[in-house]
C-alpha cells in the first residue's frame, strides 16, 4: 500500500547532493559511496519516494556525470548548483521549479539511514497553519552541532556551536538540517537569505530566525533514533554508520525469529526475507534480493546474492551463490560456487569444490566433489563422480548437456556438449564422451593401459 501524508497537498522533495565530499579522499561523488550495498543517495531516494512526491529535485554539483548516469530516472528533476555557496544557496537554486501550493521536504544525499517513520510526523504536521518544521535529534554529547533555540515549544533559531553561549552549548536538541515548509513561504524566506557571515555562505538555518520574526516559528519533531539523522563525511563515519545499520538489520531479523550466531557478524546489502526457524552462522553476506524459507540453515563465511532458497535447504560454510533457486530441501557445500541459472530440486546435493552455472540439478541428484556442471540438465537420482566436467564451450558458443535419470558418471569424466546421456546409463571413469550415450548401457572411452619396460624418468643435468 502506498504511503502518503494525511492531507492531499502535494509534496515536493529536495535532495541536496552537490557537495564535493573532500574528506572522503575519493574521486567518487560523496553520495555514491555505499552503505549496506547501495549508494547513500539510493537510500535517500527510497525514503523520498515513500511520500509519493509530486516531484523530486536533486541539487547536484561535483561529479555530476556520475550521479546522473547512476540515477537516470524519470521522476528526478536535476538542478545544478554550479558554485557551492551553502545549503541556503542550494535550495535557492530549486526555487524556480517549486509549485506555489506544495509542501517542500528537504533531505540530504549523504544522510542515508533515516526511515519513513522517523520523518513522517514532520511532513504530516506541515500545513497552512504550521508553515515550517524541522527534524531535531537529542544527543548526550552535542559538541559540534547547531543547537535548537526553543521558545514556547517552537524553534525560533539555530545557533552554531562556535557562536553559542555557554548556556546554549548545554542544549541537547540539535539541528539535523532536515526541514519541511510550505513552498510559498519557503520561497520568500530563502530569497531573503544573505551571505554576510564568517562562512560567506547562504545558510538554510537562517530561515528559522526570519520565520520567527514574521510570527511563524517552526514546529519540530525529535528523531527517535538520533544516529539515523546524521550522515557520513569521511570513511570512518561511513564505516561506523555501516555497523550501526547492520546491527539494526540484525535486530529486526532476530525479532522475526531468525537465529543469528552473532548479530555483529552479518552483512545485509539489499533485501532479505526469512521464514520461520532460519539459522545464520557468522560472517555471512547477503546481497540483492534474497529469500530464505522455513528451516533454512546458512553456514559461516557465505556470500548469497539474489537467491531463493526453499524450506529445509542447508548451505554449508564457504560457499558463493548468485541467482540460485532451490525448489526443495537440498544441501550445498562446503566450498561450492553456484552461478546464475542454477536450479536445485528437492533432495539434490552440491558438494565441496563444485561449480555450477545455468544448470538444473534434478531431485536426489548429487554432484559431490570437484566438478564443473555448466549448461546442463540433470534428471532424478543422477550421481556425478569427482572431477567430472561438462565441456559446454567450444570457444564461440555454449552447448547443453542433458543427463537422464539414474545416470552414474564415473570420476574424472569429460562430457563434451552438445550431448545427451540416456536414462540409467553408466559412464566409465576417465572417459571423454563426445557422442550421445544410450539408455541403461555402459559407455566409456579410454586408451588401452600399457607399461613401458625399462623407462627412466628424466634427470636434471648437473
Amino acid at each position: 500500500m502506498s504511503q502518503s501524508t494525511k492531507e492531499n497537498q502535494p509534496v515536493e522533495i529536495i535532495i541536496l547532493a552537490a557537495g564535493a565530499g573532500t574528506r572522503m579522499q575519493s574521486g567518487k561523488a560523496k553520495v555514491m559511496h555505499k552503505l549496506a550495498g547501495k549508494p547513500m543517495l539510493e537510500h535517500v531516494l527510497t525514503l523520498a519516494r515513500a511520500f509519493n512526491p509530486e516531484k523530486i529535485h536533486i541539487v547536484y554539483g561535483h561529479q555530476a556525470d556520475q550521479l546522473r548516469a547512476a540515477f537516470n530516472q524519470n521522476d528526478i528533476n536535476w538542478v545544478e548548483q554550479a558554485v557551492q555557496m551553502g545549503t541556503g544557496h542550494a535550495v535557492r537554486c530549486v526555487l524556480p521549479h517549486l509549485a506555489p501550493d506544495s509542501k517542500v521536504f528537504v533531505l540530504y544525499g549523504d544522510v542515508p539511514a533515516l526511515q519513513y517513520a522517523d520523518v513522517m510526523p514532520l511532513v504530516e504536521q506541515c500545513n497552512r497553519k504550521n508553515l515550517l518544521g524541522v527534524l531535531l535529534a537529542e544527543i548526550e554529547n552535542p559538541k559540534g552541532y547547531g543547537r535548537a533555540i526553543i521558545a514556547n515549544g517552537q524553534v525560533v533559531k539555530i545557533v552554531e556551536e562556535k557562536l553559542a553561549t555557554d548556556t546554549q552549548r548545554l542544549i541537547k536538541h540539535v539541528n539535523t538540517g532536515l526541514i519541511c515548509a510550505q513552498s510559498a513561504e519557503l520561497i520568500e524566506w530563502v530569497s531573503k537569505l544573505d551571505h554576510n557571515n564568517a562562512q560567506n555562505e547562504y545558510l538554510l538555518t537562517d530561515i528559522f530566525e526570519i520565520a520567527a520574526a514574521e510570527k511563524s516559528p517552526a514546529f519540530f519533531h525529535v528523531c527517535s533514533s538520533a544516529w539515523r539523522a546524521f550522515g557520513a563525511n569521511d570513511a570512518q563515519q561511513l564505516a561506523d554508520l555501516e555497523r550501526r545499520i547492520q546491527l539494526d538489520y540484525a535486530q529486526k531479523l532476530m525479532a522475526n525469529g531468525v537465529r543469528l550466531a552473532d548479530p555483529g557478524r552479518i552483512d545485509i546489502r539489499g533485501e532479505l526475507t526469512t521464514g520461520m526457524d532460519v539459522e545464520i552462522d557468522v560472517n555471512v553476506i547477503f546481497e540483492g534480493r534474497v529469500e530464505l524459507a522455513n528451516d533454512v540453515k546458512i553456514g559461516s563465511f557465505n556470500r548469497i546474492r539474489n537467491c531463493q532458497l526453499a524450506a529445509g535447504t542447508i548451505v554449508h560454510a564457504h560457499c558463493d551463490l548468485e541467482n540460485v533457486i532451490s525448489e526443495g530441501a537440498c544441501e550445498i557445500g562446503p566450498f561450492a560456487r553456484l552461478r546464475p541459472g542454477t536450479v536445485l530440486q528437492k533432495g539434490s546435493k552440491i558438494g565441496n569444490f563444485v561449480e555450477c552455472k545455468n544448470a538444473q540439478i534434478g531431485p536426489a541428484s548429487k554432484v559431490s566433489h570437484l566438478s564443473y556442471i555448466g549448461d546442463a540438465v540433470l534428471g532424478e537420482r543422477v550421481n556425478i563422480g569427482a572431477g567430472t566436467i561438462t565441456c559446454n564451450y567450444d570457444g564461440v558458443n555454449k552447448h547443453q548437456t542433458r543427463i537422464g535419470s539414474d545416470v552414474f558418471v564415473g570420476s574424472n569424466s569429460s562430457l563434451v556438449a552438445p550431448l545427451e546421456i540416456g536414462a540409467g546409463a553408466t559412464i566409465g571413469a576417465g572417459s571423454v564422451i563426445t557422442s550421445d550415450a544410450p539408455d541403461a548401457q555402459l559407455t566409456l572411452s579410454r586408451s588401452p593401459q600399457k607399461t613401458v619396460i625399462n623407462w627412466r624418468r628424466p634427470e636434471k643435468a648437473i
